[in-house]
């Protein structure tokens, strides 16, 4: 460009024009090569040992002076330089500026070139130095065949040396030394495409590319994590299974509950000096509701009794009857319509390992139901005797399940597969006490739940609503009950000091006298006085036992016919 400054050691004019000297051509037979056009503007430097005279100013050219004498070489007649006439020389074309593209501002150039001879015409005008200095390069040649291409000039810019420009931004870049007849341009590497800026543009794509894979990996990541914790990207919403109609097999827990529920009611008992919660349910369409005797005992003679029924609706009871001896009471709701009585088993069907459920309201939560086994038959089972005399004592050939049985549940039912009754829960072992079964134990269930058979209380039950009283079957002695031997003791004497065994009473007929042990009842083992009891009340009066005993080391059998007793 225009404002470099010349660097470097200057070149050398071979032969110099004088002044006032006409220019020499060549033969007359030899046609001059076509003239360049006429440069605005040339640079000369100072003969061989001399300093330029003056140095312009950065940005104007400096235009040096022509020495005066006699050539340093003599004439060549046929003008050969560098020896020959000092010219005419070929016009260099003029000096274009290069437009940067959209304002990109273009770097100065290096120094100017010293002008050097051409092997054009001598008849031309003198060319001018280059405005930079620049190594001779041969001509680009095309291959044969190929089409022409639009000359370029190639210059030292921004892009460093070899720089190719586009046609319309360039300018034609002369070379004295290149061979005639070639152009006067040769073409350089496409613009951008320097190794300098390719390696730089190469490592920056590679950053911008590894960058927005880290990007996109973590974007990734993230919406896939979300995706596998939310299911999706949408409104979450569960699976779930379509409504039924709330029918079950009538043998499951289920369909055997949803019968049983409707006749099962909660009774509340209060009294002038204790009160108590219990179940029960109902026998017959005209409000009977059969429960245990120590559910309704607080209430006495003066107390209230309120049943609660499974729909919500409560209705007051009266007192039917009630027994301690069976543990049984029968209550009375009325002005209650729709009562669906509970059909009642036969407990004597009844094996170990039938899978029963239990229905009550333990610790006062109505309508619980849970579910177990039968697991034992004709346990001797006795509660109560809070009393002191023996005469709130209960005796129960009872029905063992591990149903989970707990205050509250007293009274209901024991039903079947069939959502028969075959049993009345009483009683539990509780977990607190190891005297043996209590009734009404505060602690809860341990798996040992036992109920009077259905078979027992449905003839109680009867004689209750029929009599007010039931009846009780006998054999007519008095038994020792502190004997701690096997079996059962026929006492020395009987109440008020009268004799041990009544007289004309079934044990007198049937031969039995005091001091005897009773050791088997219709084939099942005895082994306390106790059990006696609950063996002989599992029977109706009037039925005929077998009984085998033992007296003086001896083994006996007897048979006899149950008397009647009344009960309390």
């Amino acid at each position: 460009m225009d404002d470099g400054k010349p660097t470097g050691p200057q070149a050398k004019w071979w032969s110099r024009p004088a002044e006032g000297r006409p220019s020499r051509s060549g033969p007359e037979n030899r046609k001059p090569e076509t003239q360049a056009p006429e440069t605005q503007a040339s640079e000369t430097q100072a003969p061989e040992n001399q300093e330029p005279e003056t140095q312009a100013p950065e940005g104007r050219e400096v235009q040096p002076s022509l020495p005066s004498g006699p050539p340093l070489h003599e004439p060549d007649e046929y003008s050969t330089p560098p020896y020959g006439g000092p010219g005419p020389w070929a016009p260099a074309p003029p000096v274009q500026r290069p437009t940067p593209a959209h304002g990109t501002p273009v770097p100065p150039q290096a120094a100017p070139l010293p002008p050097q001879p051409s092997p054009v015409d001598p008849q031309a005008a003198p060319v001018p130095p280059q405005s930079s200095p620049q190594p001779p390069h041969p001509a680009p040649v095309p291959p044969q065949g190929a089409p022409e291409q639009p000359p370029y000039a190639t210059t030292h810019g921004a892009g460093g040396p070899g720089e190719q420009r586009s046609p319309s931004s360039q300018w034609v870049q002369y070379d004295p030394w290149g061979a005639p007849g070639q152009p006067l341009t040769q073409a350089g590497p496409p613009a951008g495409t320097e190794p300098g800026n390719r390696k730089n543009r190469r490592g920056g794509a590679f950053a911008g590319a590894l960058l927005l894979t880290l990007v996109a990996s973590g974007i990734g990541g993230g919406v896939g994590a979300y995706i596998e914790r939310t299911g999706g990207l949408t409104t979450v919403e569960l699976p779930q299974a379509s409504h039924d109609n709330g029918d079950r097999a009538p043998e499951s827990v289920a369909g055997i509950a949803a019968s049983a529920l409707p006749s099962v009611v909660t009774l509340h008992v209060s009294g002038t000096a204790e009160s108590g919660t219990g179940t029960g349910f109902v026998l017959d369409a005209r409000g009977h509701i059969l429960t245990n005797n120590h559910v309704v005992a607080p209430a006495g003679s003066s107390g209230d009794i309120t049943v609660t029924f499974s729909s919500g609706e409560t209705a007051a009871a009266e007192l039917v009857g009630k027994d301690s001896g069976y543990d049984l009471a029968v209550v009375r709701v009325k002005g209650v319509s729709g009562l669906k009585p509970l059909p009642l088993g036969n407990s004597d069907n009844v094996q170990v390992g039938d899978p029963v459920v239990a229905i009550g309201a333990p610790f006062d939560l109505s309508n619980t139901v849970t579910s177990g086994i039968i697991s034992a038959k004709q346990r001797p089972i006795t509660a109560g005797g809070e009393k002191g005399d023996g005469s709130d004592i209960s005796y129960v050939d009872a029905l063992q399940t591990d149903a989970p049985i707990n205050p509250g549940n007293s009274g209901g039912p024991l039903v079947d597969t069939q959502a028969h009754v075959i049993g009345i829960n009483s009683a539990i072992r509780a977990a607190d006490s190891g005297k043996g079964t209590e009734r009404g134990g505060q602690s809860g269930s341990i798996g040992l739940g036992f109920a009077i058979p259905i078979n027992q209380g449905k003839r109680v039950a009867e004689e209750l609503i029929n009599t007010g009283r039931a009846t009780h079957p006998v054999i007519g002695v008095t038994l020792d009950m502190k004997y701690t031997g096997d079996g059962a003791k026929v006492g020395e004497k009987g109440p008020e000091d009268g004799p041990a065994v009544t007289k004309d009473g079934p044990a007198a007929k049937a031969g039995i006298r005091s001091g005897d042990v009773i050791t088997e009842v219709r084939g099942q083992r005895v082994h306390s006085g106790e059990e006696l009891i609950v063996k002989i009340r599992a029977h109706r009066p009037g039925d005929r036992l077998e009984l085998r005993l033992t007296r003086g080391g001896k083994e006996l059998s007897v048979t006899l016919t149950l008397g009647t007793a009344s009960g309390t």
